[in-house]
């Protein structure tokens, strides 16, 4: 009874629905009209000919010659009845044959069965919901957030206006409810009173409108919001936007900072909590062929090599690990431990990083913008003349055409950033500029997770997930860390030290073998320590800060559990935040 009471309430919801059950019934009425009609015009030619019968014997007859069942108990002797009763069997055959099954099917029988696939998509939460995070549509990103949010131990659900999207996400197991994100009663079915975050990723127009919305039933949650441009950041702050995100400037500067010039300078590519992390290249360093624990790298610059990137792949370093020309370390250390590094290794050559950028969309333009804070130079290559922004240094044709690359200065290039949205084309670039030049260092933006390690394979130096970097920046604003990406699937997180660890000095912690997460700084109540000794006692009540996967973090949260209860009898965060 509960199921048919909302199919019910789903057919009646549809205004498509109750315009088609409303042609039926008029087809119905009609239907009753003739039957009628044709019943007193039975008792007339009956009388005609001298026959007497009853009013349910003149719709018996009606009836029996409209389905064609055939009678023979009540019939016409004269050609006038029998004519009759030809068109009283057409009509039947017309209606009840053809017509009437037709608009059954076509007004009421699909469109309840549609209404009954409908109510299963969920409509409502539970009532108990909190804290919950809800995103207005599916995509790469989402796909990503969810299992975060799953993994540290919150809910997330994605509202969508198409209810057969909605069941299909449903059928594949992601929480979904379905609604118009512009009705407060979608929000109120929501709970967002009891939600902790609305994501808005759509158009300016789009989040502006499900922003305003959502304020007006609750001003509760926290709203992210996505813009393509500066000129809807103000509408989108009054309509109550909380964090207004940059995807493409976000990509474009994190690409541009993945640029490592011919030197071998360290380049920052993060920090946090005063900890700076970089990048450097080996090459014209004269460590190529030793190993970590020949280098000295410590003991001369004091930075420490948190990874090893090896066409792709970062390689958790161990004092055997050997260099070679193409390794790029991952340093981490303080401000004036890189600026040690840079003293000592910095390439004699002073070559300027040439850098070609291929695709000239907003990606593209923001790397550029990027670069050019850095004086670094570039040319960018751009299929579409009407796509072009800089026509003096951009160059219009096929990022594949030989001549063109030659003009872009490809051959002397330190590195190429691929920019663009379709990542079979990155994939095939790929492939074709490690081709041409071994020792170019390619830098790719990728669109779908999937595909990360088919771009690396291919011989990506880097790969950079657009839907993994929005992802984590919405939890930092979630959760109040300050988690950093630093390329794909490798984050610098702080933490809390875990009562199973406190006291115990760093070595007899064993976190890399247990956790696969590395401790690059201690708080300890005597200040911070970066690059900590293994002799380093960690204290309770400090805090840490690591670099390692998610998952490797969820391991370490899972092996190494915060304490229970803060002083105010609240839980502890899972990932270093604030009581």
């Amino acid at each position: 009874m509960k199921s048919l009471v909302s199919i019910l309430t789903a057919f009646q919801q549809n205004r498509r629905s109750r315009s088609n059950l409303m042609v039926l019934l008029r087809m119905l009425g009609l239907l009753a009209g003739l039957i009628s009609l044709y019943a007193v015009l039975f008792h007339v030619l009956m009388e005609r000919e001298g026959q007497q019968h009853s009013w349910l014997t003149g719709f018996y007859w009606t009836l029996t010659v409209m389905t064609t069942l055939g009678f023979g108990d009540i019939t016409f002797h004269s050609d006038l009845g029998r004519a009759f009763s030809i068109a009283v069997m057409m009509t039947g055959v017309m209606f009840l044959l053809v017509l009437l099954p037709f608009t059954f099917i076509e007004f009421f029988y699909a469109p309840w069965i549609k209404a009954q696939e409908s109510a299963r998509a969920p409509r409502k939460l539970p009532a108990d919901t909190r804290d919950h995070v809800i995103l207005i549509r599916h995509d790469p990103m989402a796909g990503i957030l969810l299992p975060m949010l799953a993994d540290h131990g919150r809910r997330g659900w994605v509202l969508t206006a198409d209810w057969t999207d909605a069941l299909a996400l449903h059928d594949r197991g992601v929480p979904v409810v379905t609604g118009d994100p512009n009705d407060h009663e979608t929000w109120r079915n929501l709970r967002v009173d009891t939600a902790a975050m609305v994501v808005a990723m759509g158009s300016d127009v789009a989040n502006t409108n499900v922003t305003f919305t959502v304020r007006q039933v609750s001003e509760r949650p926290q709203v992210v919001a996505s813009t393509s441009s500066e000129a809807a950041r103000d509408a989108l702050e009054l309509a109550g936007v909380n964090h207004i995100l940059r995807p493409d400037e976000m990509m474009g500067n994190a690409l541009a900072r993945r640029v490592i010039g011919s030197d071998a300078t360290a380049h920052v590519i993060g920090e946090l909590e005063g900890l700076i992390v970089a990048e450097a290249g080996v090459a014209d360093t004269g460590l190529a062929g030793m190993t970590l624990a020949e280098s000295g790298l410590r003991t001369r610059t004091g930075v420490t090599v948190a990874g090893l990137w090896d066409h792709g792949h970062l390689k958790t370093p161990g004092p055997e690990s050997r260099i070679n020309d193409e390794t790029i370390f991952l340093l981490a250390g303080s401000q004036a431990q890189i600026d040690r590094y840079n003293e000592v290794f910095r390439s004699r050559r002073d070559e300027g990083t040439k850098v070609v950028i291929v695709g000239s969309g907003l990606i593209g333009r923001a790397t550029a913008r990027a670069l050019d804070a850095r004086g670094i130079e570039w040319r960018m290559i751009e299929r579409f003349a009407r796509q072009v922004a800089d026509r003096e240094q951009t160059l219009v044709g096929e990022a594949a055409d030989f001549d063109v690359l030659v003009k872009a200065g490809l051959h002397e290039a330190g590195a190429a950033v691929l920019t663009s949205h379709d990542d079979e084309m990155n994939l095939f670039l790929t492939i074709f500029y490690r081709q041409l030049r071994r020792n170019l260092r390619i830098i790719c933006r990728c669109s779908q997770q999937a595909n990360v390690a088919k771009l690396h394979r291919a011989g990506a130096d880097l790969v950079l997930s657009q839907a993994s970097m929005t992802a984590n920046t919405i939890y930092n604003f979630l959760s109040g860390s300050d988690t950093l990406l630093l390329a794909e699937g490798l984050y610098l997180f702080p933490a809390e030290v875990p009562p199973l660890l406190a006291g115990l000095p760093l070595a007899a912690t064993r976190v890399r073998e247990r956790t696969g997460c590395s401790i690059l700084a201690v708080e300890t109540p005597a200040g911070r320590i970066l690059n900590p000794e293994h002799d380093v006692i960690l204290p309770a009540g400090g805090s840490l800060v690591l670099i390692g996967s998610l998952g490797a973090e969820t391991r370490f949260h899972q092996r190494f559990p915060p304490a229970p209860l803060c002083p105010k009898g609240l839980p502890r965060s899972g990932r270093g935040r604030d009581w």
